[in-house]
């Protein structure tokens, strides 16, 4: 068999050169480097994985209006009074605009140190003159470099603003947040090698017409990414959830029909969710079918089954089907609530007090089993709940808290005559 060469005679072109230093052994390489420095909001560590790693840079992507600048803001003032300085660095207002915000969010401090700046040289030169400890960029579209030809934005442009960034963050070990805008669609605007380079991207989400705002990692080096973190906005800023429930159910205290209560999974978050229902008689050929936060595709397919398995007569009726406080339920598992809200509407007879129902529906009115229905169980426990119904074939696996009476069901119509004996 023949000797090998040295590696820098079969590379065309490449010459093999000395290493810096050395590899090493795996477990020989310390630790402490990257472990997660806490940035004060706990809904932010929570997605984060614990907080910003020395070194990481992070992309914090969401449409305009959301709230991903008065959140960061937030973040560089906490940063700040924990003894860091902190450079705040705005493309897209003026340094007046950005000082209102913070004053109205209570965000002052002499460590944070604010730059309104477009030109990647001077944003450069603002971090070798005060050395900051944290660096926010908002945003990366915006900042443009003399070197590369094309407008601030381009494809060229972000390319060479987040390399240089970057570099700069792995050399100093300094955590760095970089605003990013979003297409029509939802998607991180620019490049896609954009997503690639960083070490984190998170998505802010939430409706303009809602309080509420979730934050989710969609790549996280550094942690997991399928925590979500829940915050509330207000007119004094934005503010950490713990305990987000109370949000996404009603505060009508009488027994009212077409309301079910379910948990939907938020990444590994549970959040229970009220899912109202309202069924009302029509003359048109065509009754509406309306959706606010529910899969329109899945609740037609459950009207669809409940006409067609349980017998419930939907053809002369209009549907209208909803949650509470602006929560968005798209996953299976919420079908079950909407069946048994639009049966509690059509038969204007209200569902048992402290009841709450998980399951996904089939077209042949099979209840199937969902992910985590522990962990939901267990928040409902928390929040009061008393009474659950839950698929079958699940049920006898499940670790029932002591004050939850659980009831399994096969299919659609047993469900039913669990809380309605004569449907």
């Amino acid at each position: 068999m023949a000797q090998a060469g040295p590696v820098g005679l079969l590379a065309q072109g490449t010459t093999a050169t000395a290493p810096a230093t050395a590899a090493v052994p795996i477990d020989e390489v310390a630790a402490h480097g990257a472990q997660a420095r806490p940035t004060g909001v706990d809904e932010l560590d929570r997605v984060l994985g614990g907080g910003l790693v020395p070194g990481a840079v992070v992309l914090l992507a969401g449409e305009p209006g959301v709230g991903k600048s008065t959140l960061l803001l937030d973040v560089a003032a906490r940063s700040a009074r924990a003894g860091r300085t902190v450079l705040y660095v705005t493309g897209e207002e003026s340094t007046a605009q950005v000082r209102s915000r913070a004053g109205r969010i209570r965000a002052l401090d002499p460590s944070l140190l604010l730059a309104a700046e477009s030109d990647l040289a001077a944003v450069l030169g603002h971090i070798d003159a005060c050395a900051p400890g944290l660096l926010v960029v908002d945003s990366v579209q915006t900042v443009a470099s003399s070197q590369v030809d094309g407008a601030p934005g381009g494809v060229a442009q972000v390319r060479e603003v987040a390399s240089a960034l970057i570099a700069v963050a792995k050399t100093r070990g300094m955590p760095v947040v970089l605003v990013g805008h979003v297409t029509k669609d939802g998607s991180v605007a620019g490049p896609r090698t954009l997503e690639h380079l960083v070490d984190v991207v998170c998505q802010f989400e939430g409706e303009r017409t809602s309080r509420l705002r979730l934050l989710r990692a969609t790549k996280n080096r550094y942690g997991p990414t399928d925590e979500v973190g829940c915050f509330e906005i207000s007119e004094h800023g934005i503010v950490g959830l713990a305990d987000p429930s109370g949000l996404f159910c009603s505060q009508v205290l009488t027994d009212v029909p077409g309301t079910c209560l379910t948990v939907a999974l938020e990444g590994r978050r549970p959040l229970l969710t009220e899912v109202q229902a309202l069924v009302a008689p029509t003359g048109a050929a065509n009754p509406r079918r309306t959706t606010s936060g529910v899969d329109a595709a899945r609740v037609a397919m459950v009207l669809a089954v409940l006409s067609r398995r349980v017998g419930v007569g939907l053809a002369d009726q209009e549907v209208y089907v909803s949650t509470v406080g602006g929560a968005r339920v798209g996953e299976p598992a919420a079908d079950l609530a909407v069946a048994l809200a639009v049966v509690s509407s059509r038969l204007d007879q209200p569902l048992p007090r402290g009841l709450v129902v998980v399951g996904e529906v089939g077209l042949a009115a099979e209840i199937r089993t969902v992910s985590g229905v522990d962990r939901r169980l267990a928040e409902a426990a928390r929040l009061g709940m008393t009474r659950a119904i839950v698929p079958a074939t699940v049920a006898d696996s499940l670790a029932v808290p002591d004050s939850m009476h659980v009831r399994p069901a096969r299919d659609l119509p047993e469900a039913v005559s669990l809380i309605h004996p004569e449907p």
